[in-house]
């Protein structure tokens, strides 16, 4: 296991490359991380939304976890999602993810019947009490449907495991503000996910950036995170700059769509988005490819540095 806090830099998310059945393809994913290991992520998140944790069974999730610790063997923290419907079912995948190697959790309030905030405070001290594992809070509306409250964040971070949130980006967009009023209320590692909005956020002084993009190209995500880290905000808008027509793609069709797609595109093995979800169509395909041509050449002549 890492000696390294895996709350803070760039936490590269890589996607799942699963078949139709929803069986983990373990050589293409540890294919995926040694890319990560070697462009040099402050930390890697398994099974994110990114990597269909919410699609996948406990046996394929036990699956890829062994094999992620197998591949990363305590190079890079590897931060293991372990969202469930049931809190029994998630304290059996932080239990898995304990076992096998991983060196920290990262748990959303997944939910059919809307959850309110003394359920889901209830639902992180059970599941905080299945392991022993240091936690990040995956605050995600987006696929949850759940909103923390600044209350419910502040008693949560009192757990003693928990030690960090993944924050969407702040709907009025006062990045600033937000960070000042967790800092006063939590003592929790704050970071963010959205990527486009990547930039802006580590230049307003979050702790993180939990990237979707990071997982793809983790050399011009590394580049942009220690450019922003650094205050260096010319070099960080030119790197952003160069994303934009990506960050356009995820707006439009979401970036687990994109995501899948690019899979194929970097030659990084076969997934398969899981039913219902369907791939993107070719004129579509053809948009995001065109996107990321950039992208490819600086993260293959590993040139992403050159723009700093």
């Amino acid at each position: 296991m890492s000696s390294v806090s895996p709350f803070r830099g760039l936490s590269a998310f890589p996607p799942t490359p699963a078949d139709r059945d929803g069986r983990v393809d373990t050589e293409a994913l540890s294919r995926l991380l040694e890319r990560l290991c070697d462009a040099g992520v402050a930390s890697i998140g398994l099974l994110g939304s990114t990597g269909i944790y919410a699609f996948l069974t406990r046996e394929e999730r036990r699956r890829a976890v062994e094999a992620a610790v197998e591949c990363v063997h305590g190079r890079i923290p590897l931060v293991v999602g372990v969202g469930a419907l049931r809190t029994d079912q998630a304290q059996n995948l932080a239990r898995d993810a304990e076992a096998a190697g991983a060196d920290a959790l990262l748990l959303a309030p997944v939910s059919y019947t809307p959850l309110t905030q003394e359920e889901a405070y209830e639902h992180f001290l059970a599941v905080t009490g299945a392991a022993k594992l240091p936690l990040c809070i995956y605050n995600n509306p987006g696929t949850t449907h759940f909103t923390f409250g600044r209350e419910l964040l502040q008693r949560l971070s009192d757990i003693e495991t928990i030690k960090a949130v993944k924050m969407p980006l702040p709907v009025d967009g006062d990045l600033a503000g937000e960070l000042a009023a967790l800092r006063d209320r939590t003592k929790l590692a704050i970071g963010y996910s959205g990527d486009w909005g990547a930039a802006e956020a580590l230049l307003a002084g979050a702790d993180a950036w939990y990237s979707v993009i990071g997982g793809l190209f983790p050399r011009v995500a590394v580049a942009l995170t220690k450019a922003a880290i650094s205050g260096d905000s010319g070099a960080t808008q030119r790197l952003d700059a160069l994303l934009q027509p990506l960050w356009k793609t995820f707006k439009e069709f979401g970036s687990l769509r994109v995501v899948y797609a690019l899979v194929d595109r970097l030659s990084l093995g076969q997934a398969e988005l899981p039913r219902p979800l369907l791939p993107l169509g070719p004129m579509d395909r053809r948009r995001v490819f065109d996107a990321v041509e950039p992208l490819i050449t600086l993260e293959g002549e590993r040139k992403a540095q050159s723009l700093l």
